[in-house]
């Protein structure tokens, strides 16, 4: 059984590492070859000094990086701070500053260079962060495809059904991964990314006390004495800025603890630890969980393909001179 299951992971890791190398004629590795050939040291740069500030940049710049994908395509358009923009909608009301001020960061880094002022689009720079502050966490290194342009709209009507949800069940993240061209392993893979991740007490409070959501909200069973730990973190009275870690083994590192953190019963989400719950999807979180080089192998696959959804082209995009505002 488990020699089948690391075959079909592996095949499906290499099928998705295969179609990201096969990329459009757009994106690709080298892109910025002759015009910003030293873009990624630019980027890396201005990753390693904010992490030496703050370790909140990390968690922050790799949800930044996959809220801006599943919502209108990889085009930086969550970067964009106007009243009817995306930023002030739903989850993304929640996004963090220190992964902004990164991304703002590196693109005074890279437009610091005079080969590269104008020349690097605010979606390529936070593909590259997301990879970036993977990697200087101990994840994985992955090439990353530039050459994509930055969205000129941004719309927060459409944020709320283009996430999931904390509560989401399998067919619920199943569908709405599989509407960005990714196959269950991709999710359960991404869904590795909190591994670093943290979130506040609002989203997993119900898990904590049933009454307050009715009958099963609280999803799938929790582990007791985890249970009366984060009762602790969040009391009935919680604070709004209250927050916990989502990996309980390995908080501060991107690794694969957050999987022996399901199948310890210590998924702070529901839609975390339906992974483990759902017999559907339990053999692969097992997998993962003791072949920390499989994850890390699925997880740079699955970013690949993730950031290839939406991609914009020609007149539905431009290079940005500020991210956070069209030109």
């Amino acid at each position: 059984m488990r020699s089948s299951l690391r075959r079909s992971v592996v095949a499906a890791a290499v099928v998705a590492l295969a179609a990201a190398w096969c990329a459009a004629a757009q994106l690709n590795q080298s892109y910025y070859a002759s015009t910003c050939p030293n873009v990624e040291t630019l980027v890396r740069g201005a990753v390693t000094q904010k992490l030496q500030e703050t370790f909140n940049a990390a968690p922050g710049t790799l949800r930044l990086f996959f809220h801006d994908c599943f919502v209108r395509g990889c085009d930086a358009s969550v970067l964009l701070s106007g009243p009817g923009d995306e930023h002030s909608a739903g989850a993304d009301t929640t996004l963090s500053p220190d992964a902004l001020d990164l991304v703002t960061r590196a693109k005074a880094a890279v437009d610091g260079d005079p080969r590269c002022a104008n020349k690097v689009s605010c979606a390529d720079i936070l593909a590259l962060a997301a990879r970036d502050v993977v990697s200087q966490t101990g994840g994985p290194y992955y090439p990353v495809e530039l050459g994509r342009l930055d969205g000129k709209v941004g719309t927060r009507a459409v944020v709320k059904h283009s996430l999931p949800g904390a509560g989401f069940d399998l067919d619920q993240l199943n569908k709405l991964f599989a509407a960005n061209g990714l196959t269950q392993t991709d999710m359960i893979a991404l869904s590795g990314g909190h591994t670093i991740g943290v979130t506040h007490c609002d989203k997993f409070v119900r898990r904590l006390y049933p009454f307050k959501g009715g009958a099963g909200a609280a999803g799938p069973p929790m582990n007791l004495y985890f249970l009366r730990q984060m009762r602790q973190t969040c009391p009935l009275n919680y604070s709004p800025s209250a927050f916990a870690m989502l990996d309980a083994v390995s908080p501060r590192k991107f690794d694969n603890g957050y999987y022996q953190t399901l199948q310890q019963m210590k998924g702070l989400l529901a839609s975390d630890q339906v992974l483990f719950a759902d017999r559907r999807s339990r053999a692969t979180v097992n997998y993962f969980a003791a072949n920390q080089t499989a994850f890390f192998d699925a997880f740079a696959a699955a970013m690949a393909k993730l950031g290839r959804v939406g991609v914009k082209t020609g007149a539905d995009g431009e290079i940005r001179r500020v991210c956070t505002k069209v030109n």
